[in-house]
């Protein structure tokens, strides 16, 4: 038993040894490495990208104020040209409205903190003509959490509904908050209009770039 006490310190004493030894000779590499700048760089994983739909990249909203172009919502097949008008004068609201949705032109732009807010006509009559008299047929429809996307020339917005709501006909402001990035959705038969009309909320999720 006490030979096999012994071999066994002994073996215990060996180790101790070539590990010490090792530790020596990594920190004598280590030291010779960074001496002659031979060391790896270090890898960091970016924070700000990841992978997006059908093969887009998430990227960090630009801060650079970008104008919409297209506005879609799949959930309720949106898809439609965006117009933005410079002057609040009704009848050039009334005349944007002709073309899609319009972005009221003291509201937000893309990429930017406060709430993007636009307009566009809804109809269900049987026979419309001009077909942007329908651009915002169905967002009652909307859901929370559902999906709206706003575009500008290179980048997708992505906001998800957090409200849907029938405004009173005599609700003559809309709440445009200025603390982060917001969308806001109405229905309207004109900008001077008394009807009631729906009004969708949602809030930034995310940035896709457009350009690969």
């Amino acid at each position: 038993m006490a030979a096999q006490k012994g071999i066994v310190n002994e073996i215990g004493e060996r180790r101790g040894a070539f590990a010490a030894a090792f530790v020596v000779i990594f920190v004598a590499m280590v030291v010779f490495l960074g001496s002659v700048d031979a060391l790896p760089n270090p890898i960091h994983p970016s924070v700000s990208e990841e992978p997006g739909v059908s093969g887009e990249v998430r990227q960090t909203a630009s801060s650079t104020p970008q104008a919409p172009v297209r506005i879609v919502a799949r959930d309720i097949s949106l898809d439609a040209t965006v117009s933005n008008p410079t002057s609040v004068d009704v009848d050039v609201l009334d005349q944007a409205l002709l073309t899609g949705a319009v972005r009221y032109p003291t509201s937000a732009l893309l990429g930017v903190d406060g709430t993007l807010l636009m307009f566009g006509h809804s109809s269900y009559l049987p026979v419309v003509h001009n077909q942007a008299y329908k651009t915002f047929d169905d967002i009652q429809k909307l859901k929370t959490g559902s999906i709206v996307s706003v575009y500008s020339s290179d980048t997708r917005y992505d906001y998800s509904v957090v409200d849907v709501r029938v405004a009173n006909a005599n609700e003559d402001s809309i709440t445009l908050d200025p603390v982060g990035k917001h969308l806001t959705l109405v229905t309207c038969d004109s900008f001077a209009s008394k009807s009631n009309r729906f009004i969708v909320v949602a809030d930034f999720v995310g940035a896709y770039s457009l350009v690969h």
